[in-house]
C-alpha cells in the first residue's frame, strides 16, 4: 500500500529562495548578530541543539514568502545540517519548531520593526522579540526593547538587561570592543547579570595572566 506523506509534497530549503534579496543599509545589521553568534559558539560549544541564523529567510507556510530578521535563535534543532549548512530556516524541515527569539536592528531606513513585524512574529509564536536601534533613538522608544509573547501579544520587558529563563540567557547592551571597533554592542548575560566575554576578550585576559606570571606567550 502506498503511504502518502504530505511533507513530501512541500518544497525543500534547497528549492526556496534563501533571502528576500534586500540589502542591509547599515553594517551593524550584520556585525551585531555576528557578535551574538560568536559568543554563543563559545559558551554553548558543547551543545548541538541550537541554531542562530543571520539575515536568513524563515519559511513558515509553503504559500507565504520568507520572513527575514537580522538574527534569530532556535532551540531544540540541529546546530549543523549537512556539509553546507542551511540555506533557509524551513519550519516543516525543523519539526515545526519556530525560533524562540528574533532580533531586528533598526537602520536608517525604518522597516516596520515596531508595528508589522511584531504582528508577524507573534503569529509565528516566537517567544522573544528584540529590537535594537544602535544609530538613533526613535521618539518614545528605548534603544533596546525586549518583548515577550503573552496570550498572543508582545509585552515589553523592563530593565537594561533582560533575563530570558526559557533560553537560559539574558540580553542587554554595553560598551565594548568587537573587531577593533569600540562602541555599544548587544551581549548575552548570565542570570546574575554578568556579561559573557567574547573570544577576543578571553584571549586578552589569558595573555594578561601569562604576562603577570612572567610567561612569554610566544614560547607556548
Amino acid at each position: 500500500m502506498f503511504n502518502y506523506n504530505p511533507l513530501d509534497c512541500l518544497p525543500s530549503s534547497a528549492e526556496l529562495p534563501d533571502s528576500d534579496d534586500t540589502p542591509v543599509d547599515n553594517e551593524l545589521q550584520i556585525l551585531i548578530p555576528n557578535l551574538l553568534l560568536a559568543i554563543l559558539a563559545s559558551i554553548w560549544q558543547n551543545r548541538d541543539d541550537w541554531f542562530f541564523g543571520i539575515n536568513m529567510g524563515i519559511y513558515h507556510t509553503p504559500s507565504t514568502g520568507a520572513i527575514v530578521p537580522d538574527g534569530f535563535l532556535s532551540l531544540g534543532v540541529e546546530r549543523f545540517v549537512g556539509e553546507n549548512g542551511r540555506s533557509s530556516y524551513v519550519l516543516w524541515e525543523e519539526e515545526g519548531i519556530p525560533p524562540i527569539l528574533v532580533l531586528e536592528v533598526v537602520s536608517q531606513t525604518y522597516n516596520g520593526e515596531y508595528e508589522q513585524k511584531k504582528i508577524d512574529y507573534a503569529e509565528l509564536g516566537i517567544l522573544y522579540y528584540v529590537i535594537y536601534a544602535p544609530t538613533r533613538l526613535r521618539r518614545k522608544r528605548q534603544r533596546l526593547e525586549v518583548y515577550r509573547l503573552f496570550e498572543g501579544k508582545y509585552i515589553l520587558q523592563l530593565g537594561d538587561k533582560i533575563w530570558m529563563p526559557e533560553i537560559g540567557l539574558g540580553i542587554g547592551r554595553e560598551q565594548g570592543t568587537y573587531q577593533g571597533r569600540i562602541r555599544e554592542w548587544l551581549y548575552w548575560y548570565d542570570e546574575y547579570g554578568n556579561r559573557y566575554s567574547t573570544s577576543e576578550e578571553q584571549l586578552q585576559n589569558l595573555l594578561a595572566r601569562l604576562q603577570q606570571q612572567g610567561i612569554d606567550p610566544n614560547t607556548l
